[in-house]
């Protein structure tokens, strides 16, 4: 965290090589972060580009006291994917991104793909909150603190709602599916 905040410092006074030392650090835990709100790759290609493009823009006023900078990050992210999908012409639920019909174009292998579309259904059917808590908890390993940051809750009902979801998605999932659901928190 100390070398991440002199990374800042010195993006701060104009150093852009530190910036892309944050870039790579974080490049891919946006962008699958975008991936699984939008479900499109071309759409979380551009929405992490902005992300990072309004990140560099602003990063005079990141504040390390209010916010880490992953959070921070995170919180441009989740503001693009909201903002993309309000300016979207579809007549969409903004906060609602599992319910729009996947253009997918990624690589993926068949195994994997089955795999994920598998889940997807299942959290698909959650409630848009505890679908990103999930998200942002297994996929992209944030704290409980980092997550409550990004989603204006406190952090307790962060824990209790990852808590009784789990709890849930247990029950109603496979469970080969739901074991490929907590490996992926460990990788």
């Amino acid at each position: 965290m100390d070398q991440e905040l002199a990374l800042i410092q010195k993006i701060k006074q104009g150093d852009s090589e530190a910036f892309g030392k944050l870039y790579d650090q974080y490049i891919q835990k946006i962008y699958n972060f975008i991936y699984y709100k939008t479900y499109h790759q071309e759409t979380a290609e551009d929405l992490t580009s902005l992300t990072f493009t309004k990140a560099l823009e602003k990063i005079n006023i990141f504040n390390e006291q209010r916010a880490s900078f992953a959070t921070w990050l995170y919180t441009i992210a989740r503001n693009n994917v909201i903002d993309h999908f309000r300016t979207e012409k579809k007549n969409f639920d903004i906060d609602d991104v599992w319910d729009l019909p996947s253009n997918e174009n990624s690589e993926l292998d068949i195994e994997n793909k089955l795999q994920l579309e598998s889940l997807r259904e299942y959290l698909k059917n959650l409630e848009v909150e505890k679908r990103e808590i999930i998200i942002l908890r297994v996929w992209e390993g944030l704290s409980y603190q980092e997550i409550a940051q990004i989603i204006g809750k406190n952090e307790d009902n962060c824990k209790m709602i990852f808590s009784r979801t789990i709890h849930k998605l247990r029950n109603k999932m496979p469970l080969a599916l739901f074991i490929m659901l907590l490996i992926n928190n460990l990788k």
